[in-house]
């Protein structure tokens, strides 16, 4: 008898017809190093809430950070490339991809694009490498949708800068070497580099969480730091410099909440055709083959919405508007995983069964670069060209 392997669900779209031999190269590139070493300890990281900082040089050997930048021992990738790493990196863990994703678009980016050419020199080849570890120091307590209202400050004092504040939600801060903080100063929003180590200048990680626990999640806390003026980003002089490293860490989660999807959607199927009820394969159910082919459709539709928008990107010619379209990929993949996880039943509960730590995971990944909430309001404003944030 001849055996049918049946396809992958983003076979029945043909996405790989779609992508150039470098593309799928570095797809699976990914998906092996995923698959041959952070898939087989995730579990263990998940529930110790541990990110080993080891990782950090794995990923540079692979090129992963910063990998679509340009110089400085980056990889010069198109963004097309850097979102399907984002996606195989997510199908892990969304952990990897923060980790990714902060490294190479909030705290690379921000020096790559508002950075002095020494800053960009010192730190983004051992940044790029995983040498150093870096973060980006925008959210606080009471600011995270409306970043506009930080009350984090910076003041002249002689040729240097004093800041006082607190960052908090901050992935890698506890890891980081070097944070990028940006805060209020007379001039208008500013962004600093702040080593680790420099005086009054600590962090604390936030513990018992629910979600991404295989990543780093801290507060920053600045009290009476004082910098140079070469610590300041000399390019950023308003809001649209961060706003323009969250656009970029934004693309990235357009892919990677598909990856964790995918994974979901890849061990509902493999349960479901094991798993025996009523002395025959789950997988043979009409509700059960309804809820896989509905998966499929939104997972599909959400590549191809991604890669639209890569390839927008790859030509300059993406807005920030798309990118919120694109990000509400996260509300459908969360959908997708909490879906799978009614497949697996009770079993779907453990954690040798990924869905529901996706599920967890995209919790966050729906709040942070923005909520969906309030990329739903910019779309809306797009169409409408009426504001309905105040």
């Amino acid at each position: 008898m001849t055996t049918v392997t049946a396809p992958a669900p983003l076979d029945l779209f043909a996405i790989d017809t779609l992508l150039s031999e470098d593309e799928r190269d570095i797809a699976a590139t990914t998906r092996d190093f995923v698959d041959s070493t952070l898939r087989p300890n995730i579990q263990g990281w998940f529930e110790s809430s541990t990110m080993p900082r080891e990782l950090a040089r794995e990923f540079g050997k692979l090129g992963l950070l910063g990998m679509h930048l340009e110089g400085y021992g980056c990889a010069g990738t198109n963004a097309v490339s850097y979102g399907l790493a984002c996606l195989e990196l997510e199908a892990g863990d969304s952990g990897f991809r923060s980790f990714v994703s902060v490294q190479g678009s909030l705290s690379m980016y921000s020096i790559y694009k508002w950075g002095s050419e020494e800053q960009k020199q010192e730190w983004l080849p051992k940044l790029a490498a995983g040498e150093a570890i870096g973060c980006f120091g925008l959210t606080e307590p009471d600011f995270g949708s409306n970043p506009a209202g930080m009350r984090t400050r910076a003041r002249r004092s002689g040729d240097d800068w004093v800041l006082n504040g607190t960052k908090m939600w901050i992935t890698n801060g506890g890891l980081a070497d070097v944070a990028t903080v940006w805060a209020q100063t007379d001039e208008g929003v500013r962004g600093f580099l702040v080593p680790r180590g420099t005086p009054g200048f600590t962090t604390r990680d936030i513990d018992r969480k629910l979600s991404l626990r295989a990543s780093v999640t801290s507060e920053l806390i600045l009290d009476d730091v004082r910098l140079p003026d070469s610590a300041r980003l000399p390019g950023a002089t308003s809001l649209r410099g961060p706003l323009s490293c969250l656009n970029e860490a934004r693309f990235g989660i357009v892919f990677g909440a598909l990856g964790a999807a995918r994974d979901s959607l890849e061990a509902a199927i493999a349960y479901a055709a094991t798993r025996e009820v009523f002395d025959r394969p789950l997988a043979g159910y009409q509700l059960t083959q309804e809820k896989i082919a509905d998966m499929t459709l939104e997972l599909g539709k959400g590549v191809l919405l991604a890669l639209q928008l890569g390839r927008l990107k790859d030509a300059g010619r993406i807005t920030p508007d798309q990118i919120s379209l694109g990000k509400l990929n996260v509300r459908e993949s969360l959908q997708i995983a909490r879906t799978a996880r009614t497949i697996l039943g009770a079993s779907g509960i453990t954690l040798e069964y990924s869905p529901l730590r996706h599920a967890n995971n995209l919790e966050s990944v729906l709040t942070y670069e923005g909520t969906s909430e309030m990329h739903m309001l910019s779309i809306g404003k797009a169409l409408t060209g009426i504001q309905a944030f105040r």
